[in-house]
């Protein structure tokens, strides 16, 4: 009996990546229709934002420059980085293509959202850039597994 309990069932390989891919695709929706599109002009970015095809938020960089140091001196670059990376960091990470580069940066974007931007609001606030600061830290570290662009050029490219 014990031994039923204790053998591992079988499952399809591509399940397992498949359950890999989840969070990768929904914290890349998330990133990319949410949070990025209310901050840099996409074509789904919401009407009454005003943005301009890859136009930043007016109010964003004086949101960046509050968080005072080497943010203050520069606010309009680290604005722009941080809506890039939300936006199509997001659209990259969606798809997979470029996971490892576009992760580090979302990493380091959310690690700023967490620890700048939302650290002294509390622990609810700052659950969904942590979230996703973490999820961007697995897959820069194991890509994008086989339900990624990524996947296809490298098996392509073998």
């Amino acid at each position: 009996m014990l031994k039923k309990i204790l053998i591992p069932i079988k499952m399809p390989y591509w399940w397992q990546d498949l359950l890999f891919a989840v969070p990768r695709i929904v914290c890349g929706y998330l990133l990319t229709s949410d949070f990025g599109a209310a901050k840099f002009g996409l074509p789904w970015s919401p009407v009454d934002n005003n943005l301009k095809f890859f136009e930043v938020a007016f109010w964003f960089p004086n949101d960046v420059a509050e968080y005072g140091g080497i943010f203050a001196m520069f606010p309009a670059f680290f604005a722009w980085m941080g809506a890039f990376s939300e936006a199509v960091g997001g659209i990259f990470l969606l798809l997979g293509l470029f996971t490892r580069p576009f992760s580090l940066l979302i990493f380091f974007t959310m690690f700023v959202a967490v620890f700048f931007q939302q650290f002294n609001q509390g622990t609810w606030n700052m659950l969904p850039a942590m979230g996703i600061m973490w999820v961007s830290l697995f897959y820069s570290i194991l890509g994008s597994g086989r339900f990624g662009i990524d996947y296809l050029i490298a098996k392509k490219n073998d």
